[in-house]
């Protein structure tokens, strides 16, 4: 998949989880968010692709980064199912297939497990 797709994506998915009533606040109060999207994209082109843009990025702390949130369980389905209506957004507008989809959907699940593993 194409790494500007994915920076698109991810854009939009944070467009939409900041207006978020259930998860939302969690993106509103980091000052410098918008600064964390390009490594967010690369973690992602990294996951479905194999390679990054910017290695600087490395590492990914992502546990340690969300254990600080508190985020509890519902928020984690909530952030998963925010991400597939994105995903099925841009399915509908034909930007993406559905094997895209697919592979998203099996790399968002292995996210979403890592973070119930470690932080629940």
């Amino acid at each position: 998949m194409d790494d500007k797709l994915i920076l698109e994506i991810i854009q939009e998915f944070y467009r939409v989880a900041k207006k978020d009533i259930l998860i939302g606040y969690h993106f509103r109060v980091i000052e410098d968010f918008d600064e964390h999207i390009p490594k967010i994209a690369d973690f992602w082109n990294l996951q479905l692709n194999g390679n990054m843009i910017d290695r600087g990025h490395l590492p990914f702390d992502l546990i340690g980064k969300h254990k600080v949130l508190n985020i509890n369980l519902g928020e984690v389905h909530r952030w998963e199912k925010l991400f597939m209506d994105v995903l099925t957004s841009f399915l509908k507008q034909e930007k993406i297939t559905q094997a895209q989809v697919d592979q998203w959907e099996l790399q968002v699940d292995k996210f979403k497990q890592a973070i119930i593993k470690n932080i629940f």
